[in-house]
């Protein structure tokens, strides 16, 4: 993705409305009350989450994600920015983990060892609420599309996103499928798992 599409998907998505299951998610979470936003973007999660007495550690791989944030958040303390992809960022103890159409855009081969880092930094009861790719998703066919702006992307069965949260309760599990425009007005086939899910308590 060049930097003006950048641009204009964070244009797109800063004050975007924000979504019902992470509005659900933070309410599942108790003390300590502290969030982990995986792949940032204009900040809309991290504004909730903050608003909402969170200490939010935000990262993102691109730079115009962070100055935006640096930004938008200037002077606030409770939240905490890094550059950093998945594999870099060092995870903190968290009680919610957000990644939100993120976890796409790790490499397949970094995927396991990255999903590792979540389950770990996952305080016990802790939350995840975040999507997954599945194979019909526009963006996990290969060949000359528009929409697959990324080199390498993650895409999975749906068998083995329910195998990612074998030490989990599942507290919501939805597939979406849909066919419209994406914010840079390329038509799109979205094919993606969203999942709130409650760590075990052990």
């Amino acid at each position: 993705m060049s930097s003006e599409e950048i641009a204009k998907y964070f244009d797109a998505t800063e004050f975007r409305e924000i979504r019902e299951d992470l509005v659900f998610a933070a309410s599942m979470v108790s003390e300590p009350k502290v969030a982990i936003d995986c792949g940032c973007g204009a900040g809309a999660d991290i504004d909730y989450l903050a608003r909402n007495g969170f200490t939010v550690y935000g990262f993102d791989v691109e730079q115009e994600s962070i100055s935006r944030c640096q930004s938008r958040f200037d002077g606030i303390g409770n939240v905490i920015l890094s550059k950093s992809s998945f594999i870099d960022f060092d995870y903190p103890q968290a009680s919610l983990v957000v990644a939100d159409a993120s976890l796409f855009f790790c490499p397949n081969s970094e995927f396991e060892h990255v999903w590792s880092n979540i389950y770990q930094c996952l305080l016990p009861k802790g939350i995840f609420c975040g999507s997954f790719l599945g194979k019909e998703d526009t963006m996990a066919v290969s060949g000359n599309n528009p929409s697959v702006f990324w080199p390498e992307v993650t895409a999975l069965e749906e068998s083995e996103v329910v195998a990612l949260f074998k030490n989990f309760e599942v507290l919501r599990f939805k597939t979406h499928k849909s066919t419209g425009k994406t914010p840079q007005g390329i038509t799109h086939n979205w094919h993606i798992y969203q999942v709130v899910a409650q760590k075990a308590n052990n």
